[in-house]
């Protein structure tokens, strides 16, 4: 262990000011900083014996990235030392920022042209959970995303998201049209028979309703499906309107 590391056992008050992350980041700009050394920020305090940087290396090495990291769930991170309820909010709220802002980048007042100006926006906030998550994104008259609503949280196996519930968020906020989308936290994108009845089922619900259902997508590990790519949501609405 090098000499660097052995200051790690000793309390960050004692460090020299110019060791300090939030010292270090304010003199130094947080770009100086290791991944242990922000997390440390977040976290504020250690526990006896070992300091908020020494918690911050152990979780890197427990879970490896910062994007697996974001999957983590509660009960996860509790079986690391000095990790308590506080500590726990106060990263998850970090990753949850760090998500959202990821997702912010994505996001643009420009038009929706193609399943992959949704599932680039998606992706940073759906791909690393744990269970999956059923999203509604609700278009206005010139195809620009106006709001994103969460339909429903379910298991690790599914979610079970309701069409009539969906249909009537649409028209109480006046969408012209939706595109719904939910995660796989397998990490696969195909659609399971589940996710075609109810694809179908909702096309066919819309199409009466007089809202248009562009596409359901799958988010996957940096992968993505799309029913409207696919040419599902086409074979759907070409089967509601024959009233099949």
């Amino acid at each position: 262990m090098g000499e660097q590391d052995s200051n790690y056992t000793v309390a960050i008050r004692e460090w020299s000011e110019e060791d300090r992350p939030r010292e270090k980041l304010l003199k130094y700009g947080e770009q100086t900083l290791s991944n242990a050394e922000l997390i440390a920020i977040i976290i504020r305090t250690g526990t006896r014996g070992r300091s908020a940087v020494d918690i911050g290396r152990e979780l890197l090495h427990r879970f490896k990235s910062l994007r697996v990291m974001s999957g983590v769930d509660v009960s996860e991170f509790r079986e690391i030392g000095g990790m308590k309820e506080a500590k726990i909010a106060q990263l998850k709220a970090a990753i949850e920022l760090g998500r959202r802002m990821q997702s912010e980048e994505k996001s643009t007042s420009d038009p929706v042209r193609h399943s992959s100006d949704v599932a680039q926006r998606l992706m940073p906030i759906m791909r690393d959970l744990k269970k999956e998550r059923f999203v509604l994104l609700l278009l206005d008259r010139k195809n620009v995303i106006s709001d994103m609503i969460d339909v429903d949280n379910g298991t690790v196996d599914q979610v079970n998201p309701h069409i009539r519930e969906i249909l009537q968020a649409a028209i109480r906020k006046n969408a012209s049209s939706i595109i719904v989308a939910h995660n796989h936290p397998s990490g696969s994108i195909q659609p399971s028979d589940q996710d075609k009845t109810f694809t179908r089922n909702l096309v066919i619900a819309a199409t009466a309703t007089g809202i248009t259902c562009f596409d359901h997508i799958i988010i996957g590990d940096n992968r993505y499906f799309s029913f409207a790519d696919e040419g599902l949501i086409g074979a759907y609405a070409a089967a509601a309107k024959q009233g099949i």
